[in-house]
C-alpha cells in the first residue's frame, strides 16, 4: 500500500489570504469607479475566485458589468495580486506544526486549489512551505477543476498517492462536494471562506483549529472510509 496522503485546499484552509484578495478586489473595483468593499462585506464574495468576486461586488452595488469590462478588471485583479505575493497572507495558527507532524508520520501531502497554479506555487514558496508538498495543483493544472473529483484524484496521483488512502481538508462546499464525489473523507475547517457554516455541507468532520488535525485522526478517518 502507498503512503497515506493528506490533500489541502489553500485559501481559507492553509493560508489566510483574505487581506490580499480584498486589496486586489478593491484595486480592480476602483478602476470601474465602484466603492471599496470592507472586510466584513468581502466575506460574502471570497472563496470563488477573482472573476466571481468582481461579479458579486458589482451586483451588490447595482452596477452593470459587460464581458469585456469583466475581463479587464479580472486582469487588473490578478496582476495586482501576483505582484504583491505574499503580501499580508499568513498560514493559519497551527498549520506549520500540523504539517510537521504529518511529515514526521510519513504522510504524503499535496495542495488542490482553484487558485491559479502559478500563484499557488508562488504563495506557498514565499511562505516557506514548498518542501511539504509533493504536488501543488491549481485551477489550470488540468482540464478540470473542483468540484470535479478528478482535480482531487489527479492531484493525489501526481503526488504519488492513492485516492483509496487519502484525506481532504478544505473550507468550502466546493471542497466537500469534491471529496465526496471522489469517495474520499473530508475534514472541513470552520474559519475559512464560506457564507454558510461548513457543517451544513456534511463533511466527515469539522474542526476549529489545526491542533485538532493529527496523523492519528487522519488514519482513523481514512480507515473508516474504506
Amino acid at each position: 500500500m502507498t503512503r497515506p496522503i493528506i490533500v489541502f485546499d489553500l485559501d481559507g484552509t492553509l493560508v489566510d489570504t483574505a487581506p490580499d484578495l480584498l486589496d486586489s478586489l478593491n484595486h480592480s473595483l476602483a478602476a470601474n469607479d465602484l466603492a471599496a468593499v470592507d472586510e466584513a462585506g468581502f466575506r460574502r464574495f471570497v472563496g470563488h475566485g477573482g472573476r466571481v468576486m468582481i461579479e458579486r461586488a458589482h451586483a451588490a452595488q447595482n452596477k452593470a458589468l459587460m464581458a469585456e469590462e469583466h475581463d479587464r478588471l479580472l486582469k487588473l485583479f490578478l496582476d495586482h495580486y501576483t505582484l504583491n505575493i505574499p503580501g499580508k497572507s499568513r498560514p493559519y495558527p497551527g498549520v506549520i506544526a500540523a504539517l510537521d507532524h504529518f511529515q514526521a508520520a510519513g504522510y504524503l501531502m499535496a495542495v488542490c486549489t482553484n487558485k491559479y497554479e502559478a500563484n499557488s506555487v508562488a504563495l506557498i514558496g514565499a511562505l516557506g512551505m514548498s518542501d511539504y508538498f509533493g504536488a501543488i495543483c491549481g485551477q489550470d493544472t488540468f482540464a478540470f477543476r473542483k468540484p470535479d473529483p478528478r482535480h482531487l484524484t489527479e492531484t493525489i496521483r501526481l503526488a504519488g498517492g492513492d485516492p483509496n488512502n487519502a484525506l481532504m481538508v478544505g473550507d468550502s462546499q466546493t471542497d466537500i462536494d469534491t471529496a465526496k464525489a471522489a469517495g474520499i473523507p473530508v475534514v472541513a475547517v470552520d474559519f475559512g471562506y464560506t457564507d454558510r457554516h461548513v457543517r451544513e455541507f456534511e463533511p466527515t468532520l469539522v474542526i476549529s483549529h489545526f491542533d485538532t488535525l493529527t496523523p492519528d485522526l487522519a488514519e482513523r478517518l481514512i480507515a473508516a472510509a474504506r
